[in-house]
């Protein structure tokens, strides 16, 4: 999603191969859950991040949270998650994002309207949700706890009031009114809708991993105008109405691994998605970097970056603020799923970029940068115009390093990408880094998700800390069962 900060970002979307998590709702008595994990699909999309929203404690879900797995479908600019909503079921694609906690879902077929789309042309309208084909949906009461979470109240009156209950009703919790319609603001986007609650299923990963589980009374926002946000999104923050809060698997943890940009579009292969225990067990040889607390942001998920070294050279020091917060909860590095390019403060960035161009001997490319926007492009041989023929780029390799000595060096493609198809036994491939707009507000940098690509990150919630291994996210998306061939 795109960020509060006013970010152009890309949204990854969870694709949820015929069936998507099913939450419970995320309120419940503390209870110690079970071992279950849920393994889910993603695929690729653009969006932004969300302006967070106001913690609670929560508490543990039911004893039942089993592990969920599930395909990722990479599209071009995100990955996407096909959830599974509603009795009888309506399957509606949306994006992954680790960078806000609604999920939400365009509601109507003809009345959904998507205000400013023409630079979202691409995205069109992949399906909706009918909330009146569902026996099971129902909009969520003004008393209720994702109500006042939704409208980021501090006063629990205060929705029944605008839903229009008496004082006599509130004071003896009697008034079944709705919960008010809602706006969610985005970086560069903003929702309107009604908080809906309807029966979600999702595929479990124990001894059938092919059986489907439903989550009745799942939480979720049901969509008919938004600005700027053409496609759904279920939200994987931290706060109470996310996907992992309302499934119970705050205390877990989840895992993804996301193709590289060249399986985009294609429909046999989907990246892994893994909630529950099995994320986060058996990662001895994962390099694991503590997760830092934002009181200005407690929802979203922040690294500390100390340095980026380029090629063999001298390792450079990054600001503070990538890796502390001041007195107002502003900086830190966020990791973030919805956002495609890497992000960093000036004048970090443009030092970045001069220790990149004393090491790479290509010609530059200045009118694919002025027409793109990327900053550093560069011309490359391609030999019969066939991009497998470019065994190597010569790339300095981009290593960064994370608190706790965690180095991560970007595998290879993470870093230039081709702009387009070769013409002229020449490619051009760009620098995918974008420099960190000047706000003083929020974090300080983004670690996005095309530097994610061939990682598998690892979101342990339980121990609070997030780690990396270099994958062949191909490979894994097969012994998962995720690539039909």
């Amino acid at each position: 999603m795109t960020t509060p900060f006013s970010l152009s970002t890309y949204f990854f979307i969870f694709f949820l191969s015929s069936a998507l998590l099913h939450f419970n709702q995320c309120y419940a008595k503390e209870k110690k859950p079970s071992s279950y994990s849920l393994v889910l699909s993603l695929t690729h999309t653009k969006t932004s991040l969300t302006i967070p929203k106001s913690s609670y404690n929560l508490v543990k879900k039911n004893s039942e949270t089993l592990d969920i797995k599930e395909p990722l479908r990479e599209v071009r600019d995100g990955y996407l998650i096909s959830l599974n909503i509603g009795t009888p079921p309506q399957i509606i694609q949306v994006y992954m994002d680790t960078g806000s906690d609604l999920t939400w879902v365009p509601c109507g077929n003809l009345s959904f309207d998507c205000i400013d789309c023409d630079d979202y042309k691409d995205h069109k309208l992949m399906s909706s949700f009918s909330p009146s084909f569902s026996s099971s949906s129902y909009r969520d009461l003004c008393a209720s706890s994702s109500c006042i979470d939704i409208h980021s109240s501090d006063n629990p009156f205060d929705q029944c009031t605008i839903a229009g209950c008496s004082l006599n009703s509130l004071l003896k919790g009697t008034c079944s009114r709705p919960c008010p319609s809602f706006a969610y603001t985005y970086g560069e986007g903003i929702v309107s809708g009604t908080l809906t609650r309807d029966t979600l299923r999702v595929h479990g990963t124990n001894s059938n991993p092919n059986s489907i589980r439903e989550v009745p009374k799942f939480v979720f926002g049901c969509v008919g105008t938004t600005y700027r946000e053409p496609i759904g999104i279920v939200g994987f923050g931290k706060g109470p109405l996310s996907l992992p809060s309302q499934l119970g698997f705050l205390q877990k943890g989840f895992s993804h691994c996301f193709l590289p940009f060249k399986f985009a579009n294609n429909p046999n292969i989907s990246s892994p998605l893994v909630v529950g225990d099995q994320a986060i067990s058996s990662k001895e040889n994962f390099q694991f970097t503590p997760m830092l607390k934002s009181p200005m942001y407690p929802n979203f998920y922040y690294i500390g970056l100390e340095a980026i070294t380029v090629g063999n050279g001298a390792t450079t020091q990054v600001p503070l603020t990538l890796r502390e917060f001041d007195s107002l909860g502003n900086g830190g590095m966020l990791i973030d799923s919805g956002t495609t390019y890497t992000h960093l403060p000036e004048p970090f960035y443009s030092n970045l970029l001069t220790a990149l161009r004393s090491s790479i001997n290509y010609q530059r490319a200045e009118d694919i940068e002025a027409r793109t926007g990327f900053d550093l492009c560069y011309r490359l041989p391609c030999p019969n115009n066939n991009l497998n023929s470019l065994v190597t780029d010569d790339f300095p390799s981009i290593t960064f390093h994370f608190l706790n000595n965690v180095s991560l060096v970007l595998p290879s493609g993470n870093d230039f990408y081709a702009m387009g198809a070769p013409r002229n036994s020449t490619v051009v491939k760009c620098l995918l880094f974008q420099s960190m707009e000047d706000s003083k507000e929020g974090p300080a940098g983004i670690f996005g998700n095309f530097q994610q690509q061939n990682v598998e990150v690892v979101y342990d919630l339980e121990k609070e800390r997030i780690g990396f291994q270099t994958t062949d996210c191909a490979s894994a998306a097969t012994s998962q069962g995720l690539h039909k061939t």
